[in-house]
């Protein structure tokens, strides 16, 4: 077994215009300040990262190392959640998805899409000049606003949505490969990858690819009520990346997991700052562990109620009091009797 690493923090819900969260000299300093180890790196955000300089840079991969370096932080992963939720839009979304692209591309559908695929191989290069295995993204949604069976799905709808989001990802995943980096898809409500099921039909329609795997955040799991602690069992082998995230579900006799359209601090399933939600992450990181899972716990803060910097200070102690250092021996070795095989037959009457 090997020990999680971390803390470390998704700095997506952090850049601002603001110092010290307008530059990565300055979000390094602050994030190291407060017990940060490890910092994930949104990639469409210049303020902190120029992704095609690094798909093409080496020189400037070495020079956001050494900022980080200074402060004795590392880059856990880089994420293209934006860029892949571009990769697959059902129509119906296009208006609101255009403000992820560039002005260039967008009410242009099939100039984003494109868009959203070169910046896929970017990160796939770029992951590999900074010496990352990991990467985080969303699948995108041709079949998201036909979730719910009503009026009946037609025969067939769902198979053909997985297959061309397959035809989609998969020279996107090749390039991924070529990369040694693996895809980390966050399975995520409004992605066509949202649960157990959606994942192992992307995952047969890729012919079950090496690079297609899982970031697991528990939070979108409860907040569906899906068994957070068994989809670990199931899937650990594709369980690459961990978000540590807290939610809580508190339905009412006017509201369940849909939510009637209230706000996040209305809803009766909605995010929460770490150790004020209902997840349990004691099993979780026991189970991750259990499990060998060897990389990042990274915080990703979403809180209806509390402070962005509070979250991150609070959540710094939350996942150190929560990492487990596996063992290297078992706890009865003190009573081990030290026979040897001829003894063992004996014992067994052999």
């Amino acid at each position: 077994m090997r020990t999680i690493k971390g803390p470390a923090l998704f700095l997506a819900q952090f850049v601002s215009d603001e110092a010290p969260f307008n530059t990565l000299p300055n979000i390094a300093r602050w994030a190291a300040g407060i017990g940060f180890k490890g910092v994930q790196i949104p990639t469409w955000d210049s303020r902190v990262f120029d992704l095609e300089r690094a798909a093409k840079d080496l020189d400037y991969c070495a020079q956001v190392q050494s900022i980080l370096a200074e402060h004795n932080l590392v880059i856990t992963e880089l994420s293209t959640h934006l860029q892949g939720q571009l990769v697959a839009v059902h129509p119906v979304y296009d208006q609101m998805f255009d403000g992820f692209a560039p002005e260039e591309v967008r009410n242009n559908p099939d100039a984003r899409q494109k868009w959203a695929v070169q910046q896929m191989m970017w990160a796939a290069q770029a992951s590999k000049n900074l010496g990352l295995t990991q990467h985080a993204s969303f699948s995108g949604a041709l079949l998201w606003p036909f979730m719910y069976p009503w009026p009946q799905r037609p025969a067939g709808l769902v198979e053909m949505g997985f297959t061309e989001l397959a035809e989609r990802w998969l020279p996107i995943l090749d390039e991924f490969e070529r990369c040694g980096v693996d895809v980390c898809y966050e399975i995520h409500p409004g992605e066509d990858l949202h649960d157990g099921d959606t994942f192992d039909r992307f995952l047969e329609a890729t012919n079950h690819h090496p690079r297609v795997n899982i970031l697991y955040d528990p939070s979108h799991f409860l907040l569906q009520q899906l068994d957070y602690l068994a989809f670990i069992d199931i899937y650990h082998d594709r369980i690459k990346m961990f978000h540590v995230k807290d939610a809580e579900f508190n339905p009412t006799g006017r509201q369940g997991v849909y939510g009637g359209y209230a706000s996040w601090t209305d809803r009766a399933a909605r995010f929460r700052s770490l150790g004020d939600g209902q997840v349990n992450f004691k099993a979780i990181f026991s189970k991750l562990s259990q499990y060998d899972f060897d990389g990042w716990a990274v915080i990703e803060w979403e809180c209806c109620l509390k402070h962005p910097q509070q979250g991150a200070e609070q959540g710094v102690d939350f996942v150190n009091q929560h990492i487990i250092k596996v063992t290297d021996r078992a706890f009865d070795d003190f009573a081990d009797s030290g026979v040897d095989a001829a003894t063992n037959r004996k014992i067994l009457g052999l």
